[in-house]
């Protein structure tokens, strides 16, 4: 059985290295139009969108309030920067990859993109601080729910270090623009004072899972938690990085997502259950109730991670 998993996780691990040469090709390629991949327009827009948002702030600085127009070879120049970026390309492509198994699921399990289970009963709770910060992921997921759907996606919603990495481009690309080039600290300063990673998407998911402790087991049931937290609760228990969780669910990663399961201390049944919502037509393996949870986790571990992450 573990040598059967080793060259699933190998295949898997194969496929993951093409991602990111793969993406970067087609983001790259003026022609994208003939490309109908829903991801590929995806991740397009969502970083066209970033760059559009790093312009405004651009144009502010530089006392062009009005303008929100930008020249697309602006534009394109700072999507060219963010592609070049491993990690940036990595965490815009999970998103799309996230949104597109929330829509999955919502019109299978008929599971709320916004409200799932979970987060209904946390609102609901008696302490103020976990309904607090339920509700505010409520608002943070409804944002992102439609924000996906205009293909788009708020550069104070990343990481701090991806948010770093687009203020880089940014400074790259102003470096040879004569209308934002002396402006460029200005709009920086103006981003980074309105961000708080703490109170972003992920980050009040990571601090909700955290919060519920033993409890957390619940969030791992992915018709219950609904997909964002349960990704999230996946990654924490599992002892992945969230990107790489998202990519366990995708169909040629079916290895990856059983040994996440199993690494996170669920039973073989309850890791049924799990596929049964995500994959209804795949079955675990015979012999994977013998894999336990410690092997399951080193298995992970000596597995390679998608480039950036």
């Amino acid at each position: 059985m573990e040598t059967t998993l080793r060259e699933e996780l190998a295949h898997g691990d194969a496929l993951i290295g093409t991602i990111a040469p793969i993406l970067r090709h087609l983001l790259a390629n003026d022609e994208h139009s003939v490309f109908s991949d829903e991801i590929i327009a995806r991740v397009r827009g969502m970083f066209s969108d970033i760059a559009s948002q790093l312009l405004d702030e651009l144009a502010i600085a530089a006392g062009q309030p009005d303008d929100r127009d930008h020249a697309p070879e602006r534009i394109d120049a700072l999507v060219s920067e963010f592609v070049a970026n491993n990690a940036l390309l990595a965490h815009i492509h999970t998103l799309a990859l996230e949104w597109q198994l929330t829509e999955r699921l919502q019109a299978r399990l008929a599971l709320d993109p916004v409200l799932a289970p979970l987060l209904q009963a946390l609102i609901s709770s008696s302490e103020n601080n976990t309904a607090s910060s339920a509700m505010a992921l409520l608002a943070a997921q409804a944002r992102f729910a439609q924000s996906q759907r205009r293909m788009q996606h708020s550069v104070t919603e990343l990481p701090g270090d991806l948010l770093h990495a687009c203020l880089l481009a940014m400074r790259t690309v102003a470096a040879n623009d004569a209308d934002f080039g002396a402006h460029c600290a200005l709009a920086e300063a103006a981003i980074r004072g309105r961000y708080d990673e703490s109170r972003s998407r992920l980050g009040l998911i990571a601090r909700i899972v955290t919060g519920m402790g033993g409890g957390a087991t619940a969030a791992l049931s992915v018709a219950h938690a609904g997909v964002g937290i349960f990704l999230t609760a996946l990654a924490l228990a599992s002892g992945q990085e969230r990107d790489m969780a998202v990519l366990s669910t995708n169909e040629g990663q079916l290895a990856r997502l059983a040994l996440a399961l199993r690494a996170s201390g669920l039973r073989p049944a309850t890791i049924d259950e799990q596929f049964a919502s995500l994959h209804p037509d795949i079955a675990l393996p015979d012999g994977f109730d013998q894999v336990g949870a410690d092997r399951a986790a080193a298995l992970l571990a000596r597995s390679s991670a998608y480039p950036g992450l």
